[in-house]
């Protein structure tokens, strides 16, 4: 926390404030149709160019009279709760109590960020400090730099990101970045404790790709290999069976290579030549090659392997690691022999695809995250793929189920279907006997009348 008065005066931009100490008296008010404790005060209140407005308020304490009135020590005694917020006995005292508001420069902060967070060389890796300070120096400082904390509002930050920048990536992590100096501001005094920075509350609006989301096929992933050499194909190979970064595959030395167990250990990353600690803790883990130990131990031989040295050396110097820039231009000239190279392809997209792939096989989501070394399943998800033919095939299962229930259904109707009685066995009509000659055959009718 800065201490000394010229840190302080370079954090506000020059504002000084005097030392103030208030104890104004608490009044009774009886001429409003009600009874209070009252008393007023002065407010300090740093504008824009640095000066300071002072204001006088009013505060209402509570009831004198009434059920609920409060006698007039007890209000004193809260009148100097209210006001041990505000006085400050010393210069210094009262510029840091004027910090906590959020009137320090953007820049003032952000430099302490650098010089602090981003300066711990054994904590954060080098790539992530480059890019931070590159977002730093090239777009929030300069148009942040000269604004207070509390003059930056929500509304600008995200008209800001979104007139800015086009993948939606880039604006979540130039937020983030902000974030982070604002919450980096909290821990020194220099914002509100608990407070939400303006760059956590900017809206992003509906995730967004820059560029189309996919992944090569088994087909055409096997084909493109067929067009690459040692020793890319085999660090290619490498990315797509481990889903390690292509920097964790570079980083490789001999002694993290168990050939007998048939596994790679990550323990350390390259970056442009940079040899530093992998991305996070969850980085560093055990990962198995399977079928590749064999290719692995021949090129040991070959190489005549010695613990400290590079699994993947430079053809001209094996002290040093490849760069992966060569790997890259290798499998965009494979992929377009294939016609299958498309905008976003790179080492990173067989991470991707191990992800994927992985799960298709039966692995489950939280074995895939560890395996790629995420932290959390929401990241794994990021990389999870659904091509297309894996849609097919698990509709069809799916379909196939259904089906099988239909046919089962129709055919345990059928069966339990009472059985009609057949009809009876047709005979041959029969003559209907001659009845026996009437007693009354031959009387006339009038005779039967009367």
């Amino acid at each position: 926390m800065p201490r000394n008065e010229v840190s302080l005066q370079a954090l506000t931009g020059g504002v000084i404030l005097k030392r103030r100490v208030q104890h104004p008296m608490v009044h009774e008010r009886k001429d409003r149709g009600s009874y209070y404790w009252f008393f007023r005060y002065y407010a300090h209140e740093i504008q824009r160019d640095g000066s300071v407005k002072t204001t006088r308020k009013f505060y209402t304490i509570g009831p004198s009279r009434g059920d609920d009135a409060i006698g007039k020590r007890q209000a004193e005694i809260e009148r100097d709760k209210f006001l041990a917020k505000l006085n400050a006995p010393t210069t210094e005292e009262a510029t840091q109590q004027a910090l906590t508001t959020g009137i320090a420069l953007f820049a003032e902060v952000a430099k302490m960020y650098e010089e602090g967070y981003l300066g711990r060389e054994r904590q954060i890796s080098k790539p992530t400090r480059v890019k931070e300070q590159f977002y730093l120096d090239n777009y929030l400082v300069p148009r942040w730099g000269k604004l207070r904390l509390n003059e930056i509002k929500p509304k600008a930050v995200e008209d800001w990101l979104h007139t800015t920048f086009n993948a939606w990536w880039t604006m979540h992590g130039v937020r983030a970045i902000m974030s982070r100096i604002f919450y980096y501001a909290e821990g020194h005094g220099l914002w509100e404790e608990g407070k939400r920075s303006p760059a956590s509350k900017a809206k992003l609006g509906k995730k967004r790709y820059k560029n189309e989301r996919r992944i090569l096929s088994f087909d055409e992933t096997a084909r493109v290999l067929t067009h690459l050499e040692e020793p890319n194909k085999l660090v290619i190979e490498t990315c797509i069976a481990t889903g390690a970064r292509i920097s964790e595959v570079l980083g490789l030395k001999w002694k993290h290579v168990n050939l007998d167990a048939a596994t790679i250990k990550i323990e350390r990353r390259v970056w442009q030549q940079d040899v530093g600690r992998p991305k996070s803790e969850d980085s560093r883990r055990v990962l198995g090659i399977g079928n590749l130990v064999e290719r692995f131990r021949q090129k040991a031989a070959e190489d005549r392997a010695k613990p400290e040295a590079w699994v993947f050396h430079q053809k001209r110097d094996k002290t040093r690691p490849m760069w992966d820039s060569g790997v890259r231009d290798a499998l965009h000239q494979a992929a377009a022999a294939e016609e299958c190279d498309f905008p976003g392809l790179g080492l990173h997209s067989f991470r991707r695809a191990n992800i994927t792939w992985r799960q298709e096989v039966g692995g489950s989501a939280i074995e895939a995250s560890k395996i790629a070394g995420h932290s959390d399943l929401e990241m794994t998800s990021e990389y999870t793929f659904v091509a297309p033919e894996r849609q097919n095939e698990l509709t069809r299962r799916i379909q196939e189920k259904l089906a099988n229930a239909a046919a089962k259904s129709t055919k345990t109707a059928t069966e339990s279907a009472p059985t009609a009685e057949p009809p009876p066995p047709a005979t041959a009509p029969t003559s209907t006997p001659e009845a026996p000659p009437s007693l009354l055959d031959g009387v006339p009718v009038t005779t039967l009348i009367q």
